[in-house]
């Protein structure tokens, strides 16, 4: 499959009396952007906002944050499953929106949720500091269940971006990339003489709004299976879950994958990419032994010489990833291991669930436990006392100055298993 990625730059979002791009701003109607998602009935209001990096603001709780993005040419539509037929996506050109983010917010079910500080302390562990956000805030209506509300909201925020999308469709991009993933046997023979490497994509999947969707389908629902690296691009995975903050793969990430946009950069250089492994992340023994079994005999099945494996969340799924780490380098595979940890407010815990001596090679993305005090902000989109009981915080960490007292699992992409996010190690 090859795709084209129309990288279309944005300095700025503005509110406007017509919805279009113009001179690198984009230019938002309210009325027109309600208009495109209002057709809910499950939420009893919308509002828009927008959050701009260096801007002394607070978006609180996130529950999702997306790309704007449409597809010009090739089968299907962006979200798959959701906002467009389910047809196999990956080829042709699609547009993206760089620079901008849709962000969800509101009364957002659950405790696991986040925070995203345009300025101060908290602005420096978040990659969506930087990205200027059209802020969608939903409020249900009252007694709705907790998995329609999610959904509802989750399909508002779809609607969103695809609305700013549909705005680039004409427009000649400031920048294209080509992607490309041969048939396996052309792919091997492209590059005969490189280490063929696959990538692991373990999806959250544990239920209790614990969601990734594939094509629209929970992924508990499915058994591990190959994908091409550009259906990802095309919106093919989408989040839909409630983990902590700091290592949910937002559906941002997924469409701006960095793990697999490193493969790409590497592929014919000093590797042979050859696609990806989805799998999920179970609740039960005998779940977590199928998937397993069933990752390591795709991943052998596809001539692997190494695959790259990276988790989401943490407790439940690092078995896993001790699992799929021992049965995949058991058919003489060599795996690589990216995970944050959980090592405790002073660092001293035991970082992970699980492990196996078969890890030998492993990235950490930071200590989510570690502890910082957030500054006041003089705008707080959403509500602020979520943040007493979102993952991360505890009861009395808004404090009477405005201050909060929080673990950086709070911050959305703060640890990110991916490595989407600022923290990085150093030499001392």
């Amino acid at each position: 499959m090859k795709l084209e990625i129309g990288r279309i730059f944005i300095k700025d979002i503005q509110f406007s009396d017509r919805s279009r791009i113009k001179d690198s701003i984009l230019y938002v109607n309210k009325d027109e952007l309600l208009d495109a998602v209002s057709d809910e009935a499950r939420i009893k209001s919308i509002d828009f906002d927008i959050a701009r990096p260096g801007d002394n603001s607070r978006i609180i709780p996130v529950k999702d944050v997306i790309e704007p993005r449409v597809k010009v040419s090739g089968k299907g539509g962006i979200f798959p499953g959701f906002t467009s037929e389910v047809d196999t996506v990956g080829e042709g050109r699609t547009h993206a929106l760089k620079g901008i983010a849709v962000v969800t917010t509101g009364s957002i079910v659950g405790f696991q949720e986040g925070i995203i500080d345009m300025s101060g302390e908290g602005a420096k562990y978040t990659p969506f500091s930087s990205t200027c956000n059209l802020v969608v805030i939903c409020e249900p209506n009252e007694d709705i269940p907790q998995h329609d509300h999610e959904e509802a909201v989750r399909l508002v925020g779809y609607k969103a971006a695809i609305f700013l999308g549909n705005l680039s469709k004409n427009m000649e991009p400031d920048e294209i990339t080509s992607y490309e993933t041969l048939p396996l046997l052309k792919q091997i023979a492209k590059y005969p003489n490189l280490p063929k490497v696959i990538y692991v994509y373990m999806l959250q999947s544990q239920g209790l709004l614990h969601d990734t969707y594939v094509y629209g389908v929970d992924a508990k629902k499915i058994i591990p299976t190959f994908i091409y690296p550009t259906e990802v691009f095309d919106g093919a995975i989408t989040s839909g879950n409630c983990v902590s903050a700091c290592d949910k793969n937002p559906t941002y990430v997924h469409q701006n994958h960095p793990i697999i946009e490193e493969l790409y950069e590497r592929d014919g250089k000093d590797i042979n990419f050859l696609g990806c492994v989805i799998t999920n992340e179970n609740v039960f023994l005998a779940d977590k032994k199928r998937s397993s079994d069933y990752t390591a005999k795709l991943v052998e099945f596809l001539g692997a010489d190494a695959a790259i494996i990276s988790e989401e969340g943490f407790g439940n799924p690092d078995a896993d990833l001790a699992m799929n780490c021992n049965k995949i380098h058991d058919k003489g595979v060599e795996t690589v291991l990216i995970t944050d940890e959980y090592a405790g407010q002073d660092g001293r815990s035991q970082s992970l669930a699980d492990s196996t001596p078969n890890g030998k090679f492993v990235v950490s993305s930071g200590n989510a436990n570690e502890v910082i005090i957030l500054p006041s902000m003089e705008k707080i989109i959403g509500h602020i006392e979520a943040c007493d009981v979102i993952a991360g915080g505890h009861v009395g960490s808004l404090r009477e100055d405005g201050t909060i007292e929080v673990e950086i699992q709070v911050i959305t992409g703060a640890t990110s298993e991916v490595g989407f996010g600022y923290l990085s190690a150093k030499s001392y």
